[in-house]
């Protein structure tokens, strides 16, 4: 990630101009801006990257019931729904999810209910740069590993995304 310095540091935001602007790059989760702009040590944050860390810090810190609500918050590939956000909207439409043949929404369709009913979150990944094909295969490949490790998967996503959406932003 490029070190870009932010427009305006968090420390001269207001909180409500601070969760306006960074509130929605963790997934329907404002909770992340909120408790980064609460910090006592909001002043550091002054680059793209001290906030992308501090805003994994802060999901990192968080308790498991956090984590999982912040993990639940996500859509489910390539289906669209009316919440969704409309960040994630623009990041499955850019990997060709809105235009899957019925055979790949048939695919995703029940790969999403395989991976919600064994891991009870849906299935997380950064599309940015990947492919349907590609998608699929590591959806399939995921499936097989144990709660713990998609657990921590889940979260690396999510951080990975996050950190897109930073990047957009700035």
């Amino acid at each position: 990630m490029e070190d870009k310095m932010l427009a305006e540091k968090p420390s001269s935001m207001s909180r409500d101009n601070f969760l306006r602007v960074y509130g929605s790059v963790y997934e329907h989760s404002p909770w992340v801006a909120e408790s980064v702009y609460d910090d006592r040590d909001v002043g550091i944050v002054d680059t793209v990257w001290t906030l992308y860390s501090a805003m994994r810090m802060a999901v990192d810190m968080a308790d498991r019931g956090m984590q999982l609500s912040l993990m639940r918050a996500h859509p489910e590939l390539a289906v669209k729904t009316p919440d969704m956000a409309a960040a994630s909207v623009s990041e499955q439409s850019s990997a060709g999810l809105d235009q899957c043949s019925g055979e790949e929404l048939a695919a995703f369709k029940r790969l999403n209910h395989e991976y919600r009913e064994k891991f009870g979150f849906p299935f997380i990944v950064a599309v940015k740069g990947m492919t349907r094909g590609e998608i699929l295969q590591v959806f399939n490949q995921r499936l097989q590993n144990d709660y713990e490790t998609e657990f921590q998967n889940a979260l690396q996503q999510i951080h990975k995304i996050a950190r897109f959406r930073l990047e957009k932003l700035t």
